[in-house]
């Protein structure tokens, strides 16, 4: 017999509420960390402006905290119709795919802030690896860590193809210097740096890392894969 089959339906509940409830906790720390500044941004953003919510990072970051409880009946909805329509794992699969969305849409959204003089400073590229990354700050290095950190913890469990460290890290890489790209294209007076598409890289991979107990298993054998 099977480990999967002696696991009981009450256990099999916990596990998968407690991904959302990490995911919970995750964002009430940083809620706690960042009260402040986001304080400030608060009443620019409950008055519906556009300057000084949507164009600066902590009324972003307030948003998406804010929104946070909306994604949950979302969650439900999908889960619902996958569970009726007789898919496997419905639940994770669904948290997976918000999960995604909404941990990383925000962070791609404040990386693509223009400067102070968009389209008309020059574009500017640093490939030097390590030399910005002395002058970030712990802040600077948190925040480029978090960008895809959400799409490497729920991607190894939405799609088993994805389900090792080594990809999740190609993946981050790939969407970074997308973002990096998109910088200097469109001239938003923003440094497009292999610094950031390193650390955003890694941030992927060790969010993967973190969530490697829910990756989704591949083929009917059941087992999980590996690094």
């Amino acid at each position: 017999m099977k480990p999967d089959t002696l696991r009981s339906p009450a256990l099999r509940r916990t596990r998968e509420l407690l991904v959302p409830g990490l995911v919970i906790l995750g964002f009430a720390g940083v809620a706690f960390v960042l009260r402040r500044p986001l304080l400030m941004a608060a009443p620019a953003c409950t008055a519906g402006r556009w300057h000084g919510c949507f164009d600066t990072f902590n009324g972003v970051l307030l948003m998406t905290l804010v929104a946070l409880p909306l994604s949950a009946p979302v969650v439900r909805a999908l889960a619902r119709r996958r569970r009726a329509a007789g898919l496997a794992s419905p639940w994770r699969t669904s948290l997976a795919e918000v999960g995604m969305v909404h941990g990383t849409v925000p962070f791609v959204w404040m990386t693509m802030m223009p400067g102070a003089a968009p389209g008309t400073a020059p574009a500017r590229v640093s490939l030097m690896p390590l030399r910005d990354l002395v002058t970030m700050g712990p802040l600077g290095i948190a925040g480029n860590l978090l960008i895809f950190a959400a799409l490497g913890f729920f991607a190894p469990m939405r799609w088993a193809a994805l389900a090792s460290v080594p990809r999740i890290l190609a993946l981050g890489a790939g969407c970074s210097a997308l973002v990096e790209s998109a910088q200097y294209v469109l001239r938003l007076d923003r440094v497009s740096s292999v610094d950031d598409v390193l650390l955003n890289a890694a941030g992927a991979a060790l969010a993967a890392l973190a969530s490697r107990r829910w990756w989704r298993r591949p083929g009917p054998g059941g087992e999980r894969l590996r690094v």
